[in-house]
Parts: structure tokens; sequence; C-alpha cells
């Protein structure tokens, strides 16, 4: 379109590996096209705050490689409300920024659709969280990383369990959907992994556990995404520790925690950004409003951003049934 001469960029919510390749494809993307490029610094915060940056081809110079976003990122409380996002639009407006690209997860895109049914700012999203629980897209920006990094100290934590005949809850992140547990699960060979998307049945779980560590004499590893519904593994653990049976195991537990989110994107993940990236300001110039980036079957797809957010992406059940099969 254009109408849109100044596209603005801002990454929101919590940080992914890659956001960063992602910020420089769309920034390069959209000076090729002859197009004015502004940085929003801390995502929707900086939008109502004004904190906006020109961007130019070196702005994105020797940043592919790096974790975290070098635009911040940020959770705006003030834009939830009215005045909040009115503010937001009037700093757009004043800048003269004609069209958006976000770079974030539901959040971010639910907070995006409400700014475009009140304000009508044309604005493409990007997927980028680590949870990968974003439907219209196969992958999200980060979750390759994320796994890679769950799996690697997962396969340290087996080392020292295996030479302490030690049971190990490994929790990681996961509040809504268990993707990263899952699949770092299997590539980790985990003796079993407990994920929100499937209720756990404690006596079943304790009877599986002491059978591996006591009749079998093995060591095992256990991971738990944080939002599992018994609680994450300090929660199980302690659940674990209340029967007599488990009064003889040496149990431990080891929250990855951040670990996930950061370091520097996996190859897959710099690909996949960089693609969304061209692909977002393409959309935006083609007259798309209010829709998001993704990849399936390895074609660029185009999501409502009301359908991004509405409906809940599913898990893998064939993997679900290798992590029975494989233990």
């Amino acid at each position: 379109m254009d109408s849109i001469q100044k596209i603005g960029i801002f990454t929101s919510g919590g940080d992914a590996p890659g956001m960063n390749a992602c910020l420089r494809a769309a920034t390069r993307k959209a000076l090729a096209e002859g197009r004015e490029v502004v940085g929003i610094r801390r995502g929707y915060q900086g939008m109502i705050e004004g904190d906006f940056v020109s961007m130019t081809s070196s702005s994105v110079s020797n940043i592919i490689q790096k974790g975290g976003t070098i635009l911040k990122s940020a959770r705006s409380e003030a834009f939830r409300t009215v005045e909040g996002r009115a503010r937001a639009a009037e700093n757009l407006q004043k800048a003269g920024i004609h069209g958006l690209i976000a770079i974030g997860g539901d959040g971010t895109l639910a907070g995006a659709a409400k700014f475009y049914e009140e304000h009508h700012v044309p604005l493409v999203g990007c997927p980028g969280t680590i949870d990968n629980d974003l439907f219209g897209t196969d992958e999200t920006i980060g979750f390759d990383t994320a796994l890679n990094t769950a799996i690697e100290n997962i396969d340290k934590i087996r080392d020292t369990a295996d030479a302490h005949d030690r049971l190990f809850l490994v929790e990681v992140m996961g509040r809504d959907a268990g993707f990263i547990a899952l699949n770092s699960g299997i590539g980790g060979g985990a003796e079993m992994v407990l994920i929100p998307e499937t209720l756990s049945d404690i006596k079943k779980i304790k009877s599986h556990i002491h059978s591996l560590m006591s009749e079998q004499h093995r060591s095992s590893i256990v991971v738990v995404a944080e939002g599992d519904e018994l609680g994450g593994a300090a929660e199980i653990a302690a659940e674990l520790r209340e029967d007599d049976k488990f009064k003889d195991i040496d149990l431990r537990v080891c929250i990855l925690g951040h670990t996930q989110r950061g370091g520097s994107p996996s190859a897959r993940d710099r690909v996949l950004a960089s693609r969304l990236g061209v692909a977002a300001v393409q959309a935006l110039l083609d007259g798309h409003a209010n829709v998001m980036v993704g990849v399936i079957d390895n074609q660029i797809r185009l999501t409502p951003s009301r359908n991004v957010y509405s409906r809940k992406k599913s898990i893998n059940y064939e993997l679900l049934g290798l992590t029975t099969l494989l233990n």
C-alpha cells in the first residue's frame, strides 16, 4: 500500500531467541521497499510513552545471533485500558507511523486486535514465543532454541542422576501448553512427561516411578511442564515425599526457568524468524491488517489475529504416545 510509508516495529511480551533476527529481516525488507522504519522500544508501553527510534540497515547489523531483543520488551498494564490505547494511537499519528509489525505471543496479538478494532492502525504480527502455542503456525520464533536448551540441560542432569541412582523432576516452561515438555522429554529420554493438556493421575505416577526406581533399579527423569494441573516440579516432589514408598529414594528437583528464554538462537529459529519478518512487511504492504504471518507445511500463511489468540493449538498426540512407549 502506497499509504504506508513509515512502519513501526516492536517486540512485546516474553522475549524469545530469534526476535532480533525477525526485527532485522523486517527492517531490511521495509527499507528495500523504500519505507521508513521506526523501532518502538519496550513494546506497547513504549508506544504509550512515545519511545521511538529511527531504524536504518546498520541499526540491525550484527544482531541475528543475539538472544533477547535490542528493542527491549515489557508487559504494559496501561495498554489494557482504553485511555492507554488512545495515547498510543495519538503518538503513532504524531510520529507519522502508518502501519505496525508486532513480534510476540498471544497477549501481544490480542492487544493488537483490540488496538485495530478501536483505532484501525494496520498491524501484522509475527509469532515470537518459546511456548510454540500459537494457532496459525507450525512453529513459533524461539521454540527450537528453547527446546534445545532444555534438552542440553536434561542431558547434563541425566549424567548426575545416573551416577547416584537419583530421581529428578525437571521443570520446563509451559504455563498453558506442553510443547517444550513433550518434545524435550522425548529428545532427552525422560521416563515420564507431565503436561497441561492431559490429566495427571498421581497414583499412576507414583506407581510407575517407584517401579523404575526400586524394582528396575534405574535412575529416572520426569519432565514437568510448569502448568501441569498437579503443580510444578516442587509441588509434585512434595507429594511424592509424603509417601512412605519414596522415603529411600533420592529425589531432586531442577527448575530450568528462564535459561530457556536466553541464548543465541538456533539456525532453525534464525531462518524461521527471517522468513516471517520479510513476510510480515510484505503482508502489510499488500493491504493486510490484523493478521499474523506463520509457516504451515513450510508455506507462509496468514491467520486473522482473533483466530490466533482465541483458538488453542493442539499438541501432537502421536508424540504423547511415544513418551509411554519409549520410557
